[in-house]
C-alpha cells in the first residue's frame, strides 16, 4: 500500500523540491500552500506523515501541528524551519512533532527521517492493535516502548494469556518482570483470581519454604500456628516467582512435585492437599546454564521453560527513553502540583547517553526525584543525580571558541563529526556500537559518516594535524 505524505509550505519551490525527492521512493505526495488548506487536505486525506512549515502567512504551523494531533493523535509530523529557533522547536516537540528540519532542506536527510518516521508510526499501530488484543487494562498501561524487541513482548503475552500455560520470563533488574507477569494474569482467564508475588532473593533460604508452602503448628521452633503457603493463597489464581534461581535445591525439589502433580505438603505435615495454580516465574540467571553446573535442577528447568519471554535491558532499547520519561512525566504529576514537566533537549541527551544499569526501575526513579527537587517546568541537567550529570556527551569533544568568525553551520557540523569520530574510536570502529552510544540509529550513523567523509583512522590523522 502507498503511503501518503501531505506537505505544506508557502514557498512553491520548496514544494517542487521535497515533492520531486519524495515521490522518487514511491510515496504519493500531496501539497498544500497554507495552514486551511493543509488541515481541510489533512481532514479529507488523512496522511500516514505532514511535513510541516513552522512560518506561514494565515494559520502558523504550530496551531496547524496542534490541530492535527487533536484531530489524529497518531499521525506524525515533521516540522520545517529556516529559523531554527530553539523556542519554537522546543514548543513543537512538546505538541507532539515527530522531528524537525532546517532549511535549506538537505534531502537526504528528508528521505532518512521520513522512513524513521513511518517505520515508527507502522510499528505504534501495531503495538496499538496488540494491545487492544490483550484487552489493555491499567497494568499494561505501564508496559511502555515501540522498539522492536518490546514487540516481541507484547505478542508473547498475547500468546499466553487466554491460557494457562507456564512463563518463564527473564530479564535483569529494573526491567519490569513482576509488570509483565502482572499484564499476563490480570488480563487473561483468572483475571478475578488470585495473584501472589514472591521475591524469592528477599527470604532466607530456611523461610522461603515455609513462606511457599505453609507449615504445621509446631513444625519447627516458633511454629505457633498452622500457616497457608502462598501456594494455597494463590490457588485458582497465579503463583509469581521472581529470581527463582535463588532457590535451595531442597526447594527446588517441592516445585518439581507440584508441577508434575499439582500437590503439595506443608512443611511438618503428611497431608497431599491438590492445587490448581498457574506458575510464572522469573530470573535474572542463565538457567540453563545453572542446570548444567548442578546448581539448578535440569528437570525442573524444563518444567519451568514452557513459554519464555525476555525482556530487553533498556540500554538495548534506548529510542524508548523519551517515550518512558514522558510516561512517568505524567505518573508523577502530583508531584509536580498537577502540572506535566518537560525535558529539555540538553537533558534528553544525557537521559539516552546513560547505560541504566538498574533499566526502566532506575529511569523511573530518576524522573521521579527530578519531578520533586526540580524547581522550573522543565526538568534541567542538575535536577539528574551526578551520575547521570558525568556522561555529557560520551565524555566527547567540547565545543571550542574563538574570535574566527566561522558560520553557525559549519560549527555545527563540526562538532557533529568529532562527536561521531569518538564515538566509533570508543568502541573500536563497530558503527552499531556507536549509534547505541550516541542514541541514534545504525542507518542515521552510516549516512552522517558518508556525509561527513569519516573512514577509520579519522581521530588519529586529527591528533596529528
Amino acid at each position: 500500500m502507498q503511503e501518503t505524505i501531505l506537505l505544506v509550505d508557502d514557498e512553491p519551490h520548496i514544494l517542487e523540491l521535497l515533492s520531486v525527492a519524495l515521490e522518487d521512493e514511491k510515496y504519493r505526495i500531496l501539497q498544500a500552500k497554507n495552514g486551511k488548506e493543509a488541515l481541510a487536505q489533512f481532514k479529507k486525506e488523512k496522511p500516514y506523515l505532514v511535513l510541516l512549515d513552522i512560518r506561514m502567512p494565515d494559520v502558523d504551523g504550530l496551531e496547524v501541528l496542534r490541530q492535527i494531533k487533536e484531530s489524529n493523535q497518531t499521525s506524525s509530523v515533521i516540522m520545517m524551519s529556516a529559523y531554527g529557533a530553539m523556542e519554537t522547536v522546543l514548543e513543537a516537540i512538546k505538541r507532539g512533532a515527530y522531528d524537525y528540519l532546517t532549511k535549506p532542506i538537505d534531502l537526504e536527510k528528508v528521505k532518512v527521517l521520513v522512513r524513521r518516521a513511518l517505520e515508527a508510526q507502522k510499528l505504534a499501530q501495531e503495538v496499538t492493535s496488540l494491545r487492544s488484543k490483550v484487552k489493555e487494562k491499567y497494568q499494561l498501561e505501564n508496559i511502555v516502548g515501540k522498539h522492536p524487541k518490546m514487540f516481541e513482548v507484547y505478542k508473547m503475552i498475547g500468546r499466553v494469556m487466554d491460557n494457562k500455560a507456564t512463563v518463564l520470563i527473564f530479564g535483569g533488574t529494573g526491567t519490569g518482570k513482576e509488570v509483565v507477569a502482572r499484564a499476563i494474569h490480570f488480563n487473561g482467564p483468572l483475571k478475578d483470581e488470585p495473584f501472589i508475588a514472591v521475591d524469592c532473593a528477599s527470604l532466607p533460604s530456611d523461610l522461603l519454604e515455609s513462606e511457599l508452602f505453609g507449615h504445621e503448628k509446631g513444625a519447627f521452633t516458633g511454629a505457633i500456628a498452622q500457616k497457608l503457603g502462598k501456594f494455597e493463597l494463590a490457588n485458582k489464581g497465579t503463583l509469581f516467582l521472581d529470581e527463582i534461581g535463588n532457590l535451595t535445591l531442597a526447594t527446588q525439589v517441592k516445585l518439581l512435585r507440584f508441577m508434575q502433580e499439582k500437590r503439595i505438603e506443608r512443611v511438618g505435615g503428611t497431608k497431599s492437599i491438590e492445587l490448581d495454580v498457574r506458575i510464572i516465574t522469573a530470573t535474572n540467571l542463565d538457567l540453563e546454564k545453572a542446570a548444567k553446573e548442578g546448581s539448578f535442577r535440569e528437570d525442573l528447568y524444563c518444567r519451568l521453560n514452557v513459554i519464555t519471554i525476555p525482556l530487553p535491558p533498556l540500554r538495548e532499547r534506548r529510542d524508548d527513553i523519551p517515550l518512558l520519561v514522558e510516561h512517568f512525566l505524567q505518573k508523577y504529576r502530583s508531584e509536580s502540583k498537577g502540572k506535566t514537566k518537560y525535558v529539555l533537549p540538553e537533558t534528553m541527551d544525557l537521559l539516552m547517553r546513560y547505560d541504566w544499569p538498574g533499566n526502566v526501575r532506575e529511569l523511573e526513579n530518576v524522573i521521579e526525584r527530578a519531578t520533586v527537587v526540580g524547581k522550573s517546568e522543565a526538568i534541567l541537567i542538575e535536577d539528574l543525580p551526578l551520575r547521570i550529570q558525568k556522561q555529557k556527551v560520551v565524555s566527547g569533544p567540547e565545543l571550542e571558541t574563538s574570535a574566527e568568525k566561522v558560520p553557525f553551520e559549519q560549527r555545527v557540523e563540526d562538532f557533529e563529526k568529532r562527536l561521531i569520530v569518538d564515538a566509533l574510536e570508543k568502541t573500536n570502529w563497530i558503527q552499531t556500537k556507536a549509534a547505541q552510544l550516541l542514541g541514534t540509529s545504525r542507518s542515521i550513523m552510516k549516512y552522517k559518516m558518508k556525509k561527513y567523509g569519516i573512514k577509520r583512522g579519522e581521530g588519529r590523522r586529527e591528533e596529528n594535524e
